[in-house]
């Protein structure tokens, strides 16, 4: 990667740079920075020089962020956010108006999400929440029913903006009674045998958390029979706290029921497979301050999550 010229960006060039890739647009860049989208394209024509080479692609509909762009703004993002946070006046914070709609997983939603949208409300923001699995709420998002969405998957749809929020952290887990079942040499020596007889609790008919972890770890699909199919990672907890089957959960879900000894961790890979949960919005969508605030106030908060 180019080493910029010259020393680091001003940070009103990166500020500059970042509401230019999330926003997808120069005019809307524009509209929430409070400038003209002469003076916005002239800091990013400086910042394209420092760096050494574009960072976006021009085109009628917006502009398209280069790999080196999406490598910068994930780099600078959280500390650029920050030190705007830092030097903003002290004071009671303006109110926000309207409704935004958001979108999410069922349970980082509730766990996760939910109280920082209740700072949101506590600002003047009617706020909108949908469940759903990601392929549906990225459409949701794409056609403009939805505001922001916090997504298991990365976006494809060229219409959307993404950049990477928290790392979910996944563990295989079994009630105690199954756990004891399992011989532990043959464990290690091989896994997907050794486990092959213990019944399966899944999140969907095509498992989808349970089939990344066993290709990820045991490099093949689970062989195992599926005992209960239950579309909410809480339920999927409850049914293998109450003895039903096996099954893999993030860890921010599962951490209450391995500490208490309701279930226990079956598998302790070397380095614990994750999934890497993404902040989507549309590209080129008018900049409306409360999802501005949304956004920046969840990036804040998955720091000091830090993996879940």
């Amino acid at each position: 990667m180019n080493e910029p010229r010259g020393g680091l960006p001003p940070l009103d060039l990166l500020s500059t740079f970042l509401e230019i890739y999330r926003s997808g647009s120069l005019s809307a860049a524009a509209q929430r920075l409070g400038v003209s989208q002469p003076a916005v394209t002239g800091q990013l024509a400086r910042l394209e020089e420092q760096i050494g080479e574009p960072l976006f692609v021009r085109s009628h509909k917006g502009v398209t962020p280069t790999q080196r762009a999406a490598a910068l703004a994930s780099r600078v993002g959280v500390h650029v956010d920050g030190l705007r946070e830092a030097l903003r006046p002290s004071g009671a914070e303006p109110p926000l108006h309207g409704t935004v709609h958001v979108g999410g997983p069922a349970e980082v939603m509730t766990l996760r999400v939910l109280p920082v949208l209740a700072e949101l409300t506590g600002r003047g923001v009617t706020v909108r929440v949908t469940h759903g699995l990601a392929d549906d709420l990225l459409s949701q998002l794409a056609d403009g029913r939805l505001d922001l969405v916090v997504s298991a998957v990365r976006p494809s749809r060229p219409g959307l903006l993404a950049a990477p929020l928290v790392d979910e952290e996944f563990v295989l887990v079994a009630p105690p009674a199954l756990a004891h079942t399992v011989d532990a040499e043959r464990l290690r020596a091989e896994p997907a045998a050794a486990l092959a007889h213990l019944p399966l609790v899944a999140y969907a008919e095509e498992l989808p958390v349970v089939r990344r972890y066993w290709r990820s770890e045991f490099g093949r699909r689970p062989a195992n029979r599926v005992a209960m199919v239950v579309p909410d990672l809480r339920s999927v907890l409850a049914a293998v706290a109450a003895g039903t089957g096996i099954s893999v959960l993030p860890r921010y879900i599962a951490a209450p029921a391995l500490a208490s000894g309701e279930v226990a961790q079956l598998h302790h890979p070397e380095v614990a497979p994750l999934n890497t949960l993404y902040l989507a919005v549309r590209r080129g969508a008018p900049a409306d301050p409360a999802v501005t605030v949304l956004r920046d106030r969840l990036q804040q908060a998955a720091r000091r999550w830090n993996t879940l």
